[in-house]
């Protein structure tokens, strides 16, 4: 079984700044991608962004892309999420998940999520 824990989360004005940190724990971590998802009120939860075994690699949604960064640090089973020039539309609860496999394809584990607010 693997807990992923994400922490982080808040209120920011449009423009500012948060880092999202998600604490994984129960399987070998540096093995697997990990990525982030988030989730609108009323819509469907949506790709982030994510990042394969060793951070050589990273993915990002267009909406998000140079704005959000994902990184990892595998000695300490950490994968971050550094967001910047946040806008209301960011406003969503983020997860982070962890995939089944080597590739960036089915995501088999979820966090709880974090609450992002971002008020113009």
């Amino acid at each position: 079984q693997v807990q992923l824990i994400e922490s982080g989360g808040g209120l920011v004005q449009a423009g500012g700044s948060l880092r999202l940190s998600c604490a994984a724990s129960g399987r070998t971590f540096g093995s697997y991608p990990m990525g982030w998802f988030r989730r609108a009120p009323g819509k469907e939860r949506e790709f982030v962004s994510a990042i394969n075994w060793s951070g050589s690699s990273t993915y990002y949604a267009d909406s998000v892309k140079g704005r959000f960064t994902i990184s990892r640090d595998n000695a300490k089973n950490m994968v971050y999420l550094q967001m910047n020039s946040l806008k209301p539309e960011d406003t969503a609860v983020y997860s982070c998940a962890a995939y089944a496999g080597a590739t960036i394809t089915q995501v088999k584990y979820w966090g709880q999520g974090t609450q992002v607010t971002v008020s113009s």
